[in-house]
Formats: C-alpha cells, structure tokens, sequence
C-alpha cells in the first residue's frame, strides 16, 4: 500500500483543494497507485447499491491530447464569454485554470468518471439520484489521491464535446460522462483551506 500523507480527516476533507499549477508534469504516476485509490473511490454510495460508475484511465499521449484538444475548445468558448476581466482571488483562479488548459494533455494521468444510464438520453426530470450514484465516488477519488500525495482539478467543460470525446475513446452511448480528472503528484504537498461564504449565508434550520 501506498504511503499516506499524515492528514486527519478534518485536514484531507479541508485541504483537497483544485490543483493545476502546482501538478507535476515530469513525475511518473504508476497506475497501481492510481488503481488503489480508485478502490478506495468506488466504496462511495451509489442509488440502490447499483454501482454503476466506470472510470477511463488515460495514459496514452495521443489520447490524452484527444480528449485536452476538445476541452481547450470548451475552455477557450467559456473564457471568452466571461467579459469583464477577473480581479482578485478569481484573477488567480482564471490564471490558474489558463494553465491547466495549456497543459491537459500532458498532465501524467487523466481519469473520466461515467456511469451508465441505460438508454442514450439523460433523465428529462430531476438528475440527482443519477449523477448522486457517480460524483461522491469522483470526490472519494479526489480525497484518496490527495491523501497519496497527488492531486486533481475537477473539470467537466470537456461535456460540451462529450460525444467526440465518447467517439475518441469508445465510450458507448449509454455511459454518460460526469467529471474529467487530472492526476498527478503535486509539488509539494502543503495546501491549506480556503475561505468560503460565510455559513450563516447559505444554511437553513426548519425551511428556508
């Protein structure tokens, strides 16, 4: 088993932060630790224990750079529609996220978290006991990486193309993606929480 990070739960859950500037390119991610993790991800819930996620790992460069190619598409339509230029924290974010563009595909791993659905369409009514049986696995996923000393970005801008992205990788038309995840070691390892609205904002006890 793959060394762990000396994290309590309370610093794994707080401290799992987007990380795109800060992955290294250079070091080699092992898929046997990327497989372990995935164990890990996959005693996640999902509705009536159906456990219907599957999980395309990418080490491939030519199918890495498929799948950064129709999400640098996505990427640039959506940066350009943002308008006035960011300033502060999200000045950071946007550089941030400019990075990760420019480097998807050589990031060492990525992994798309899909489920199947049965049929071709999505759900016409509420997706939430659909995507409720994949995206806590994604996240179970994200938190045992970053306790191995790797880390990720969720990313799902790549839907826009996600037909092209299904045909790329043979992905059939009844598993729908939900979540691209880049993985690899991080330089360095002491991220720390980040501030958040503030809670009183946002919770309400006995109706809203």
């Amino acid at each position: 088993m793959t060394d762990l990070l000396p994290l309590t739960p309370d610093e794994l859950l707080t401290t799992t932060r987007a990380v795109r500037k800060r992955l290294d390119l250079d070091r080699p991610v092992p898929l046997a630790v990327v497989r372990e993790a995935l164990e890990i991800a996959v005693q996640a819930p999902s509705g009536s224990n159906s456990q219907g996620w599957h999980w395309i790992v990418l080490t491939d460069p030519e199918l890495k750079a498929g799948v950064a190619e129709w999400y640098g598409r996505s990427y640039d339509a959506y940066r350009g529609s943002r308008g006035t230029p960011a300033e502060g924290v999200q000045a950071r974010v946007s550089s941030s996220a400019d990075h990760l563009r420019e480097v998807l595909g050589q990031v060492p791993v990525l992994v798309i978290g899909a489920i199947t659905t049965g049929e071709e369409d999505l759900p016409a009514a509420n997706q939430a006991g659909l995507w409720g049986s994949l995206l806590p696995a994604a996240w179970s996923l994200a938190l045992a990486l970053r306790a191995r000393g790797l880390g990720t970005a969720w990313t799902t801008l790549h839907l826009r193309y996600e037909r092209e992205v299904a045909e790329l990788l043979g992905i059939p038309a009844t598993v729908r993606q939900g979540v691209l995840l880049p993985v690899a070691y991080t330089k360095g390892t002491d991220f720390r929480p980040w501030p958040r609205v503030d809670l009183d904002g946002v919770v309400h006890v006995d109706g809203w």
